[in-house]
């Protein structure tokens, strides 16, 4: 096929502009590469959805600068709780206002404003192009390049294809791509209103899971001024019944009246557990709830959505600038597919024991998880698996840490003050082994922490990263654009050799 001015050859088509596609346009734009976003809905889809994200994902979002605007309207939660019918606190995981990330460990956010910043963010970029209206209906792959078909007839060409168009992808079903069932499904209820005073005052729980047996029951604060209320069905033949306003305002009449709230959405789904088979065909790329769907007793399903892509994104870029070879997209499913199991087994297992309707069960339940959380010593908190192997050099997998660094004219958080990309971060006392000219024409930003700045000497202000470091047993960790550890050693030359030998091909021999 001949691609024309008219019909121009992008480096990247999207397919779904929910926040996993709107997140990937704006990586893939912010490196200079061509997108373009298409989407079945006719405009961003302004009803509430997901409702937290992590630390790890609010540093994306700082990353391509829109922290700032949705800051006004987010929620750190303190605490993520798990009680029983009778209001005996069964778990409790700490939230730090301030995390390994840097941000907090939880944060609730209403999904609108979210895709509305992540739009803006698009819109600003001249070679990202986001299509509304626009209903793919067809697949090719060619040699070089794939095209989509939409409904109106329309076609677009792109170098790579990435299915970001939820649990009933398009995208996937052209592939014929099987899914792994963990078998969990449960039907919920799920209720957001936009409350006419703060939660506080109405004394509403911020974040609670309620294992009734009666009633297993989700109360959270999503937002300054937004509330949601879940509540487990008997079964999926109920959604028609139940989704209704009036039925809302009954299910909710002992924390909420019409005077305290306006009921902003109602809808019923079926949690599952499923996982994609395969996340790459050729140049087609799945993602998000198209690779995997989870139960969202852990919060993490957007979260999962956005660190595929924030993995695809930089590889992306690798292969589209010739750095890499196309074959380092399929570290995208060796490294993510580990990491995303993991985390849905923990919250396929939380679902099923917050999901528990037998009396006698949950009492067992009641008294095991009350002695667990007694004897623990410290604060629990939510931990998350590290990456399987792809793009890895020694010691690399997990995630790195972001504290507050000086540059002697600028104090604040490593992303703020040293940047984004790929980045070697060592001990003063190493830095002299390094080849920082090397590095530099390589794209690399080096910072050595000390305790006075200069050059690629920062202060490390809380020790932070001193202490990550020499927990690692390393003087230096080189880090990807996605914020893993591509590799770390006791030998800073070593572990700037192995970042080298991906960023300057040849750059070993």
């Amino acid at each position: 096929m001949k691609h024309t001015e008219e019909a121009p050859l992008f480096d990247v088509a999207v397919v779904g502009c929910g926040p996993v596609g709107l997140m990937l346009a704006a990586l893939l734009g912010k490196a200079g590469h061509s997108v373009v976003a298409l989407e079945r809905y006719p405009g961003p889809y302004g009803l509430p959805r997901a409702a937290s994200f992590d630390g790890e994902i609010m540093r994306a979002l700082a990353g391509l600068g829109i922290a700032a605007e949705l800051a006004p309207s987010l929620y750190p939660q303190k605490a993520y709780e798990w009680r029983n019918g009778a209001g005996e606190l069964l778990i409790k995981m700490d939230c730090r206002e301030v995390g390994d990330s840097g941000w907090p460990d939880m944060t609730m956010f209403h999904q609108p404003d979210l895709e509305h910043a992540l739009y803006s963010r698009c819109a600003a970029l001249p070679s990202v192009d986001i299509r509304y209206g626009t209903t793919v209906t067809g697949l090719t792959q060619a040699r070089d390049h794939v095209t989509l078909q939409s409904a109106d007839g329309d076609t677009v060409s792109a170098r790579y294809v990435v299915g970001c168009d939820g649990g009933n992808s398009f995208v996937r079903e052209a592939l014929a791509v099987e899914q792994d069932d963990l078998g969990f499904a449960e039907p919920w209820l799920v209720c957001d209103f936009a409350l006419r005073r703060p939660a506080a005052e109405l004394g509403l729980p911020s974040c609670v899971q309620i294992g009734d047996p009666e009633e297993p029951t989700t109360i959270l604060t999503t937002g300054v001024d937004r509330q949601r209320f879940c509540f487990m069905l008997d079964d999926a033949g109920e959604h028609e019944t139940h989704r209704t306003p009036d039925a809302a305002w009954a299910r909710v009449s002992r924390y909420l009246s019409p005077d305290d709230a306006e009921i902003v959405r109602v809808a019923t789904y079926v949690f599952r557990s499923l996982v994609a088979r395969r996340w790459r065909d050729g140049r087609v790329l799945l993602a998000g709830d198209a690779a995997h769907q989870m139960p969202p007793f852990l919060g993490q399903g957007m979260c999962s959505g956005l660190r595929d892509v924030l993995n695809i994104a930089f590889k992306l870029d690798l292969v589209l600038r010739g750095v890499q070879d196309a074959d380092v997209l399929d570290t995208y499913q060796s490294e993510r597919e580990p990491h995303v199991r993991g985390v849905m087994a923990t919250s396929v297992e939380l679902g099923r024991q917050h999901t528990v309707r037998d009396p006698a069960l949950a009492r067992e339940r009641d008294a095991k998880l009350v002695a667990r959380h007694a004897s623990l010593e410290e604060p629990e908190r939510i931990v998350l698996p590290d990456l399987g192997p792809g793009l890895l050099g020694r010691g690399g997998g997990r995630l790195s840490v972001q504290g507050r660094v000086s540059n002697g004219r600028r104090t604040g958080r490593l992303d703020d003050v040293v940047g984004g990309g790929f980045r070697l971060l060592v001990t003063e006392e190493a830095l002299p082994t390094l080849d920082l000219a090397a590095l530099g024409a390589a794209g690399v930003k080096v910072a050595g922490f000390g305790s006075s700045a200069g050059g690629s000497v920062v202060i490390d202000s809380d020790g932070t990263h001193r202490r990550w470091l020499s927990g690692l047993g390393a003087v230096a960790a080189a880090v990807r654009p996605d914020n893993y550890v591509f590799a770390a050693g006791a030998d800073a030359r070593e572990v700037a050799g192995e970042l080298l030998a991906i960023l300057v091909p040849g750059s070993r021999n």
